[in-house]
């Protein structure tokens, strides 16, 4: 009970403290011709899917790998792998719809039956029918539910501190927060960048990591037009168990998971490894829930060994 109130108190006080930050210094959404001066590069490439222009990279030569990031991130956030990883394949990542410069869809739909029909179409549309696909967090999610429709098309599966089997009890505090009458409305409108620092550092472990840097990446490209919109129709959809298919991955899996993740903890990580006998997990000490951020080298080395190593899953 005395949790439930301390909850309630903190949530009037929130919203009394983002309606003054509305009055005394509002966040509105950065343009997005201006977010591309900054975030795309000579890399980043255009493609149209549904009316959406989706910002993609696709560096590297040999087998590809796609990578797929998790809530309010970009593909900014593998950048260090890509570097590595485009050494030896094909590596392509995207903005995913509500995220990023790709920003939202037309449908306000954000589910898994969409981001599945949004991922075939991409890769269709870039010729790829073979290939490697990783995930962090709803990336993860997105990839393992990909691949439980299309098993023969991913020959090895990467899935860093994925979501999947979350209960409501678990669901993040900032997701929360997006499920609340009126405060999801002024959150649509009002995103204080100590709101961001702040989410950023549940998220690592070492605060000492998050730079400047990141923090305004974040920052700005969660205010891309119709992000923070997208962001409280995801919160406030239905939550829906799609487990039970994981059973129909045939998919060598690696597993990475932060031991000091915060949003999905790593006592998850079994039911992934019960679901996905052809699974192996590395856990990674000091590290939140971006592995790949946080500690991209250490998290990388297992993961270039998988790739390359026919029989790591069984040692």
């Amino acid at each position: 009970m005395k949790k439930k109130v301390y909850r309630i108190l903190l949530i009037s006080i929130l919203i009394a403290f983002v309606l003054l930050t509305r009055l005394l210094n509002s966040t509105p959404d950065i343009p997005i011709e201006e977010l591309k001066i900054k975030y795309a590069n000579d890399a980043s490439r255009f493609i149209e899917i549904d009316g959406l222009m989706v910002h993609y990279r696709d560096e590297g030569s040999g087998m590809p790998i796609v990578l797929l990031h998790g809530t309010s991130a970009s593909l900014h956030t593998w950048d260090e792998w890509a570097q590595e990883l485009s050494k030896k394949y094909r590596v392509i990542r995207m903005d995913l719809p509500a995220f990023g410069l790709t920003g939202p869809n037309n449908t306000n739909d954000y589910s898994m039956e969409y981001y599945e029909v949004f991922l075939n179409t991409f890769l269709t549309k870039l010729a790829i029918d073979s290939l490697y696909l990783g995930g962090n967090s709803l990336g993860g999610q997105i990839a393992w539910y990909y691949t439980s429709y299309h098993p023969q098309q991913v020959k090895k599966l990467v899935l860093v501190d994925p979501a999947g089997f979350m209960s409501k009890n678990e669901i993040p505090f900032v997701f929360k927060l997006a499920r609340v009458p009126v405060l999801n409305e002024v959150l649509k409108k009002i995103t204080p960048r100590a709101f961001i620092q702040n989410n950023l550092e549940e998220v690592y472990y070492d605060p000492h990591k998050i730079t400047v840097q990141v923090i305004d990446r974040y920052h700005d490209l969660v205010r891309r037009q119709g992000n923070r919109t997208a962001f409280i129709a995801r919160s406030n959809a239905p939550i829906v168990d799609h487990t039970d298919r994981l059973k129909m991955i045939t998919a060598p899996t690696l597993l990475i998971w932060g031991m000091e993740d915060q949003w999905i903890p790593i006592a998850q990580s079994a039911d992934f490894q019960k679901a996905l006998p052809k699974s192996k997990l590395i856990t990674l000490k000091e590290t939140g829930h971006i592995p790949m951020e946080e500690r991209p080298y250490e998290s990388l080395a297992p993961v270039l060994t998988f790739l390359k190593d026919s029989n790591f899953i069984s040692q």
